[in-house]
């Protein structure tokens, strides 16, 4: 079988893609280790890296922004300074390219603004950014197309060779096919990584599919009416083949056969030698599982990540940040305490950068490195991380390690995280990750009880009542709290019962009137508040 016959040779470096009706995902695995993660839901719109044409419904001069309706539940963020496109932004956004003179970005004043983009007025915009948590998305002016070895920008006159093309004679080369292309008037291009070594031929190829492209964007822009979208990103199969493909990929392994030859199609654009390497997998065993990617995803996604030392690594996120806390555990091997922290959180350093890049968390992370006495050793430690980090293709700023060993970045946020996309909060702790205990909650029913009975024995009332409860919480009022309760009857004269009720909430809980089954208090989980009825 198919299956089996993956496992005879050793790959180095392989794409791994699970395509499904409800979901897609791609794995690249180096030496069968996990080294990125995409998923993708086809029946959710991807909207990061569409063109749009909308309209600007208002402008908020305290933010420095403009919201304009692209035709999606929230109105798009757009910055003042992204309003109007410019070389420099343009570069800032593509930041692995070389260009020698670039002018200052200018700043426009509210007034200027106002002037130029009135409310109601229609604008072009490209989403950088997808709508996170309660925000919408943040959208640019300056627009981009990418192809598989260019990358067109309308409106500018920018032409540059990816930094990461360090060989000078391949650098003055690409320049001068660059020059060569018959490229439109008020284009922009770059040369992306994957140009190294092409010859022209392909270039022109990609030129004339870029151009088609912008071509029938720039007839929706004249005939369709806003909010519309005038250009979407492909899919993440497509997206693989033009961003991942490279010559440094051994083989990409497919289990559904339309994708397989959609890709092979796709590939054979690029090179005949390239669409050999697109094989169909056809083995019984779900093909995450053969290529035991479950099981790494599953150690990947959790909040303790064990480290080969026998350290590991703790992530948190919170609303304002994510943290990581680096432990020892079990590390056994070095000779000295101080040696110990150092190998855990080198090791650890790698880790992170791969694990920031699995889950595709952004924003502001804090990590809390062992502390380490010799400077030198935080330095490398640093150095580790940065170099780890230099695959990443988001943006990263990260800042030297502390003297109490903690070490500040961040991370590009373009779209949701893994986690979120995969993951909803749980429905009994409602995301808090913990419950009230059964100390807590038989405390919580005994205030209670006391306030009824007092209140019912200034009124002359009847004093039984009946409290409903969680089997665990039960079961702490039968076997340790026992003679409290019979003290409570006892001074108030009252009589309780309990009855346990396993549908109910941990932290839910009811006290009735035994005589007539009224609800005299009532807890609710969905609120964590307690009302008298």
């Amino acid at each position: 079988m198919f299956g089996f016959r993956f496992g005879r040779k050793s790959f180095k470096r392989e794409i791994v893609i699970n395509a499904e009706s409800l979901e897609t995902r791609v794995a690249v695995l180096e030496n069968g280790k996990l080294e990125e993660f995409q998923v993708e839901h086809p029946t959710e719109e991807r909207i990061v890296g569409g063109i749009y044409k909308g309209v600007i419904k208002n402008l908020e001069d305290g933010l420095q922004a403009a919201f304009v309706d692209i035709g999606l539940k929230k109105n798009a963020f757009l910055h003042y300074w992204d309003m109007i496109p410019e070389d420099a932004a343009r570069l800032e956004a593509a930041e692995d390219i070389t260009i020698r003179t670039v002018t200052k970005k200018k700043r426009y004043s509210s007034d200027e603004i106002a002037r130029m983009f009135p409310v109601g007025s229609e604008i072009v915009v490209q989403v950088t950014k997808g709508p996170i948590s309660t925000k919408g998305p943040r959208v640019t002016a300056n627009l981009s197309i990418p192809g598989r070895y260019l990358v067109m920008m309308p409106g500018s006159n920018l032409k540059g060779v990816s930094r990461k093309i360090e060989d000078e004679k391949e650098r003055m080369r690409l320049k001068k096919v660059l020059a060569r292309l018959p490229t439109p008037e008020g284009v922009g291009l770059i040369i992306r990584t994957a140009g190294m070594g092409t010859k022209q031929r392909s270039f022109v190829r990609d030129m004339r599919a870029l151009v088609d492209s912008w071509d029938a964007i720039s007839r929706g822009v004249k005939e369709t009416p806003a909010p519309c979208c005038l250009y979407e990103e492909p899919g993440l199969v497509e997206r693989v083949v033009r961003d991942w493909l490279t010559e440094d990929i051994d083989r990409i392994v497919v289990d559904d056969p339309a994708k397989c030859e959609s890709i092979k199609e796709l590939a054979s654009k690029i090179s005949r030698r390239v669409r050999s390497r697109i094989q169909q997998y056809e083995g019984s065993v779900p093909i995450f599982e053969h290529f035991n990617l479950e099981r790494q995803l599953e150690n990947a996604f959790a909040r303790k990540v064990m480290l080969k030392s026998g350290g590991y690594i703790i992530f948190e996120e919170t609303e304002a940040l994510i943290s990581v806390d680096v432990n020892t555990g079990r590390h056994k091997g070095a000779q000295t305490q101080e040696d110990v922290i150092f190998e855990v959180n080198t090791e650890a350093a790698e880790e992170v950068a791969r694990q920031l890049r699995l889950r595709n968390e952004g924003g502001l992370i804090v990590v809390d490195f062992i502390d380490m006495k010799q400077k030198k050793n935080r330095n490398a430690v640093y150095k580790t991380l940065k170099d780890a980090l230099h695959r990443d293709k988001a943006k990263t700023n990260v800042l030297p390690i502390s003297h109490l060993g903690l070490l500040e970045m961040t991370r590009q946020r373009v779209d949701e995280g893994v986690l979120q996309s995969m993951y909803v909060d749980c429905p009994y702790c409602k995301g808090k990750g913990s419950v009230k205990s059964a100390l807590s909650m038989s405390v919580e029913i005994q205030r209670q009880i006391v306030a009824l009975m007092r209140r019912f024995k200034d009124a002359g009332q009847s004093r039984k009542l009946q409290v409903v409860v969680h089997p665990t919480v039960l079961e702490r009022l039968r076997k340790e709290d026992e003679a409290i309760l019979m003290e409570l009857e006892t001074k108030f004269a009252g009589y309780l019962s309990f009855r346990a009720d396993p549908g109910r909430h941990v932290e839910d809980f009811e006290i009735r009137n035994t005589e007539n089954t009224e609800v005299l208090f009532s807890t609710s989980a969905k609120t964590g508040e307690g009302r008298p009825v």
